[in-house]
């Protein structure tokens, strides 16, 4: 069997890259396959596969929550925003805090007792039980089209940094290679295998980013009064920021903690209320204020090398134009040295890696169990079919990738499209008083649809508002007026 050409040219590319980076970086790479293929003999059931038996702990559930949700999309997003903002890029992450702590409080202690007697798999599965098979099937459509993007944008980001980081590395060529380990890993191991791999990824990214990459970056630019100084004070302000973005933000992030198919899947996995309740808390304080500052900051410095023409070695010099998501790798590739790069390469791969198998799984649970509606029941075939949609859907998330640009954006727009959908549903199910089947569906078509319309067409929108604003009062008034003005079903 020949071999493929894009191997060939990304090999014979990668060889010149310092033998220790590369060394680490392909040790790590294996180490996440060999976690795959361990669980891989371990799965005997649906509930093994898609919510890991069901049988997990606080610190397991509450890392893999925050590295789900930050993961490595949030991580490059982050240091885009601090190249581009400053600090106040961190005000985004503070919505995940908020978020994180209103569904520990609120919707858990409701969704977690329902789900541990009907045995839930998928977040769909909880509107089947209130609004029927239609709303569940619909649903089951939005997730798993919102969580294909979502895959997507992690393949990017793992594609931009590693093509900043490897010499002579092209982004398509990255993508392959990153997209090929992600999927093949998360197909063959499942949610056990991504909840255990998230937390030892997390550690490696909190560890590298602390450990390694802000104090040499502190130091390589001379300090604070050398950082201060490189910049205008807005950097170093919290109000260097539109209240147009900050809305988008708390109407984008915040609701996708009540209808995440990644975050239901793990309260589905948490081995009792109080453990998952306990989850959801320690995900909102890795977030933020941890998270977000260490994000922005290195993204900040990145702003300042730039500047300072420390990337012209790099094809990026200050007079020119650069992508602000690249300013982060390229500042690592920068000041650190052999064999610490290839350390926070693999944290920063952890991290996208931990994002890009929970969203796949999760589409590929929206799709076996809510549109094809394989029985549970049946867990050898439930298995096997969910291990090929995996694999497939992970194909397409890669062609989809090859196709954009920006990560941060392809993620809040896959983030907009799911909270238009299924948020009113949800907040019917546990806080309205009228409940009604043709009132969710209709408010899903109509909420999803509208922000779907208004992303594709770019319209100019009132105030600069984001589409999802758009999107979540039309589904809320399509719920309210069929609820009051058509016979209730």
């Amino acid at each position: 069997m020949p071999i493929p050409d894009f191997f060939i040219v990304w090999y014979s590319k990668t060889i010149i890259m310092n033998w220790i980076d590369l060394t680490i970086f392909i040790i790590y790479m294996l180490l996440m396959l060999g976690v795959g293929v361990y669980f891989l003999k371990r799965n005997k059931s649906a509930d093994d596969y898609y919510v890991g038996g069901r049988t997990m702990s606080k610190w397991h559930i509450g890392l893999s929550v925050v590295a789900t949700d930050v993961g490595g999309g949030f991580s490059i997003g982050l240091g885009g925003l601090g190249f581009i903002l400053g600090l106040s890029g961190s005000w985004m992450l503070f919505t995940g805090l908020i978020g994180a702590w209103l569904a520990g409080t609120f919707l858990i202690p409701k969704v977690y007792p329902l789900a541990k007697t009907e045995n839930f798999l998928t977040f769909p599965q909880l509107l089947k039980h209130n609004f029927g098979a239609t709303a569940a099937f619909i649903a089951g459509i939005i997730s798993a089209i919102g969580y294909l993007g979502f895959t997507s944008s992690q393949l990017l980001a793992g594609a931009k940094l590693a093509s900043a980081s490897f010499v002579d590395l092209s982004l398509n060529e990255a993508l392959l290679v990153m997209g090929i380990i992600a999927v093949v890993y998360t197909f063959l191991g499942g949610l056990k295998a991504v909840i255990y791999t998230d937390t030892i990824q997390w550690i490696i990214l909190l560890a590298g980013l602390i450990g390694i990459g802000i104090p040499l970056g502190y130091f390589y630019l001379g300090g604070w009064n050398a950082i201060t100084n490189a910049l205008p004070d807005s950097y170093f302000s919290f109000s260097n920021i539109t209240w147009q973005q900050m809305v988008k933000w708390f109407v984008t992030i915040i609701p996708i903690w009540f209808v995440g198919m990644t975050l239901y899947q793990r309260i589905y996995a948490s081995k009792s209320k109080e453990e998952a309740k306990k989850a959801w808390y320690i995900a909102g304080v890795f977030e933020y204020p941890l998270m977000a500052f260490m994000g922005v900051i290195i993204g900040l410095f990145a702003r300042i090398a730039f500047i300072n023409n420390d990337f012209e070695a790099l094809g990026f010099p200050a007079d020119g134009a650069i992508d602000e998501e690249m300013g982060l790798p390229l500042f690592l590739r920068t000041i650190l040295p052999p064999g610490l790069m290839g350390i926070m390469m693999a944290a920063y791969f952890s991290a996208i890696m931990s994002t890009a198998d929970s969203c796949l799984m999760a589409s590929s649970g929206n799709i076996v169990t809510d549109i094809l509606k394989i029985p549970s029941h049946n867990t050898k075939k439930h298995l096997r079919i969910g291990q090929i949609t995996t694999l497939l859907v992970g194909a397409l998330a890669l062609l989809l990738a090859l196709q954009m640009q920006n990560v941060l954006e392809l993620m809040l727009y896959s983030y907009a499209f799911m909270v238009s959908g299924l948020l009113v549903p949800v907040l019917a199910i546990f806080f309205f008083k009228t409940k009604s089947k043709i009132a969710a569906i209709g408010s899903m078509i109509i909420g999803g649809g509208t922000t779907l319309i208004l992303i594709i067409t770019e319209l100019k929108l009132p105030l600069d508002l984001d589409p999802n604003i758009f999107g979540i009062s039309a589904s809320f008034i399509v719920y309210f007026l069929i609820t009051n003005f058509i016979k209730k079903t």
